[in-house]
């Protein structure tokens, strides 16, 4: 055998080696600028907010954009303002949030992850159209559901120590969450936004041309407090109480579970929710369905101009 059968040989080998150990899909993505850097994950959860993302980004394979696919979720990768993004769908649900984020977190090099959709509006002094940047989030439905004693309360059962004002036999609760170099579990009644990226959504803020929703300036408020969990909200005795409890702008169905996610793989997050219905707050019919495809162009636009901002960490 010839040295350069040999050396074909080998080369071959190794090849094969490699397409192996790589997880399935991941060796047909090349890097966006073929160099090392932050990787931008621009999420949405549903139709009407990834295509607000992929007009806002002009996500498309005709423009360089390279499309590919790993346990069901699709990943759209190319670059925007000078930074690299995967643009890709969480899914409705906290449960879907968390097992796509973390299965994204496994498979690409995603340094910081961004968010832009639509949720129900809770705080009374906020409309349809607005966009809230909370700093914190929290879960409303993380719960103890309990007996009633027959007396105007609550059997409470002795491990359970409530913290929060309670709706019927509705008990919220902290969850209880553990990262590398944690000793044990500990309760975290919120998640947190990223310092640097909220800084720079203030700043964004300021730029963000006017926009209007049903004749009305919208309004872009950075700060406070969102709420999630695994149910759409519709009711106005629940909305009201989620604000006592919390003080909430807002409540949707994933982005505390993306904050819990990006807390425990120590990832900076920042989410932005365009307000598209008032979470039962209205009279009559919930308006979501008229107002999802704008209120999704809204968030998606605020968000675009965080990341044109040069300082955008």
């Amino acid at each position: 055998m010839t040295s350069s059968r040999r050396g074909f040989l080998r080369l071959l080998a190794a090849a094969c080696l490699l397409s192996f150990a790589l997880p399935a899909g991941h060796a047909a993505e090349p890097a966006a600028t073929g160099a090392p850097g932050p990787l931008y994950a621009i999420l949405g959860a549903y139709p009407p907010e990834m295509e607000a993302l992929h007009a806002a980004f002009g996500v498309s394979e005709s423009a360089g954009w390279v499309r590919s696919e790993w346990k069901g979720i699709t990943f759209h990768r190319g670059t925007f303002a000078g930074k690299d993004l995967v643009v890709f769908s969480t899914g409705v649900s906290i449960v879907n949030a968390t097992m796509r984020l973390q299965a994204a977190l496994d498979h690409l090099p995603i340094t910081h992850v961004l968010f832009a959709g639509v949720a129900g509006g809770i705080d009374p002094s906020l409309h349809v159209g607005d966009v809230v940047i909370p700093e914190h989030w929290a879960y409303h439905a993380e719960a103890a559901y309990l007996n009633e004693d027959g007396k105007g309360g609550y059997f409470v059962p002795e491990y359970f120590k409530p913290k929060y004002e309670n709706f019927g036999m509705i008990f919220p609760d902290d969850v209880a969450v553990r990262r590398d170099g944690d000793a044990k579990f500990a309760d975290v009644p919120v998640f947190p936004a990223d310092p640097a990226l909220l800084a720079r959504a203030r700043t964004a803020v300021s730029r963000v041309p006017e926009m209007r929703k049903a004749g009305r300036p919208v309004s872009v408020l950075v700060g406070g407090t969102g709420v999630a969990g695994p149910v759409f909200l519709d009711n106005a005795r629940y909305r009201e109480w989620i604000f006592r409890v919390w003080q909430a702008r807002c409540l949707d169905m994933e982005s505390t579970a993306l904050a819990h996610v990006a807390y425990v793989n120590r990832k900076p997050i920042l989410i932005i929710r365009g307000l598209s219905d008032l979470a039962g707050g209205q009279h009559g019919l919930n308006p979501i369905d008229e107002n999802e495809a704008s209120v999704s162009t809204i968030a998606a636009r605020v968000l675009r101009e965080v990341l044109t901002d040069p300082e955008t960490p």
